[in-house]
């Protein structure tokens, strides 16, 4: 298991080796539709002796094409790349994305890549791919120019939760996964991931007042990128640079209690913890939703809700 190569840049094939099966596409949240594409591309490349190949960008395409509508990101690059390597895919190809290749045709971009770096014999893809500038490539041009260069093309529907093709609503996608985590329904977003759903960042110092509380937190500083769930309370775990995992109750939200400046943070409370995070690069893990954010009277009524929060998640993490 795991990429024997991840390729940075583009450089022609290796005559010596057997050509590629191929899949192309963003692979934001690499969740178990992408997985399951992966499989088969792998599966392919084993009864042909053929080596197995994913196409990815550097970044989401969309923030080059239409950066004013651009969705946020379910995983940064580093991340998107690592969970790539948990998959049986020989080569990971990382293409860079800039203006000059947004607008570059489809056909230039068959013959650059998939012909030109990778000897491609199959590609697979969804049945509604597409790429190439405006978008005008698709699985009838590939199949067009695959009978031109000797390459298969295989589209396959996009699937359900148990594996099968499904309706709209019903399929496994980044955009399903993006509208599941913004309404704070981390049950189905992970079950779409195939893991809990993960954010990074660094530990910033705060002012001190979940400590003032008795609930001293870690304030996580994620990038302006990354979409962050809905606002609320959510029992996960927190993971920190030494590779040491805790049990965490996780305040999202702009803490109307103390300020009005709208400034959104993700605070961690590691449970049953205290010690120094600062500076630390962690990672965040949203397990469920345990309540959304509330104002309260008084303090005294907040920290008894945070008592019940602990211990909800404590339960939820058992």
């Amino acid at each position: 298991m795991g990429a024997v190569e991840t390729r940075l840049a583009l450089t022609p094939a290796d005559s010596t080796l057997p050509g590629s099966v191929v899949t192309i596409g963003a692979f934001d949240g690499v969740h178990r539709g992408h997985r399951q594409v992966i499989t088969e591309v792998c599966r392919i490349a084993d009864e042909r002796g053929l080596r197995s190949a994913v196409v990815t960008f550097d970044r989401h395409p969309a923030s080059v094409v239409r950066p004013e509508s651009a969705p946020l990101l379910l995983t940064d690059p580093d991340q998107k790349l690592e969970l790539l390597s948990t998959t049986s895919v020989d080569t990971t190809i990382v293409v860079p994305f800039d203006e000059a290749r947004a607008l570059e045709t489809a056909e230039d971009f068959v013959t650059e890549v998939l012909i030109g770096c990778l000897g491609v014999r199959v590609v697979v893809v969804g049945e509604d791919f597409h790429f190439g500038y405006q978008r005008l490539g698709n699985v009838a041009l590939l199949r067009s120019m695959g009978a031109e260069h000797g390459f298969e093309v295989l589209g396959l529907g996009l699937v359900g939760l148990d594996g099968v093709p499904a309706r709209d609503h019903q399929q496994v996608s980044s955009t399903f996964i993006r509208r599941a985590l913004s309404r704070g329904d981390l049950r189905r977003a992970n079950a779409m991931l195939g893991r809990p759903y993960e954010v990074r960042g660094e530990v910033d110092r705060g002012d001190g007042r979940g400590r003032e509380l008795g609930f001293p937190t870690a304030n996580v500083r994620v990038d302006g990128s990354i979409l962050l769930p809905e606002d609320g309370v959510y029992a996960g775990w927190f993971e920190r640079a030494d590779g040491s995992v805790h049990a965490t109750a996780i305040s999202l939200g702009t803490r109307p209690h103390f300020y009005d400046d709208g400034d959104l943070l993700l605070e961690a409370h590691l449970l049953d913890f205290d010690g120094d995070l600062y500076g630390e690069s962690v990672r965040v893990r949203f397990v469920e939703l345990l309540r959304p954010q509330q104002v309260f009277d008084g303090l005294d009524g907040l920290v008894e809700q945070l008592q019940l929060d602990v211990a909800a998640a404590r339960s939820v993490l058992a």
